[in-house]
């Protein structure tokens, strides 16, 4: 965990309202946006349930929490925003069931040469995304998936180099 992020997951242990998750939230921190994600309790539901019905339990139990703790996760979110100068996301996890609340998606411009655009194309072409932004999007994703043990192996080796780049010698 880099520094701003266990400074802003601090800042948010001391903050958030007690009962608010049955846990500690996880927070992600990048450049423009803290996302906050907490675990809140399982509906009641009878053991063999559907797992149609239960997801749908989780859902309904999400969107109540989304609801009722509108007004507290806002105020949260303004201090928040002023204090860390980025924006503020909420999700939840309910049992099976996970959904990001309202986050932002940021442009990101990037040069291709053709072979990358004719991937892209390809999957416009497809109708697998509506644009070459939507492809790329999902590409990155894909990728995302399938590296996931790879990235944080990659974020962990990062945090370590601050680590020691921290404890050296201040230059003026």
């Amino acid at each position: 965990m880099t520094e701003t992020e266990t400074s802003v997951a601090g800042w948010l242990t001391g903050r958030l309202p007690d009962g608010l998750f049955t846990a500690a939230p996880e927070v992600r921190v990048d450049r423009e946006e803290i996302t906050v994600i907490g675990t809140i309790g399982p509906p009641d539901v009878d053991d063999g349930a559907d797992p149609a019905a239960v997801r749908q339990a989780e859902a309904g139990r999400i969107a109540r929490f989304r609801e009722s703790t509108r007004d507290q996760r806002i105020e949260v979110a303004r201090e928040a925003e002023h204090r860390f100068d980025r924006k503020v996301a909420w999700g939840v996890r309910c049992g099976e069931t996970s959904q990001l609340f309202t986050h932002l998606a940021v442009p990101v411009m990037t040069r291709l040469r053709q072979p990358q655009r004719q991937v892209l194309d390809t999957l416009v072409a497809a109708g697998v995304a509506r644009s070459r932004a939507d492809a790329l999007s999902w590409c990155v994703k894909l990728v995302g998936q399938h590296t996931d043990s790879w990235l944080d192996e990659l974020r962990e080796a990062m945090s370590k180099v601050d680590e020691i780049r921290d404890a050296g010698p201040a230059v003026d």
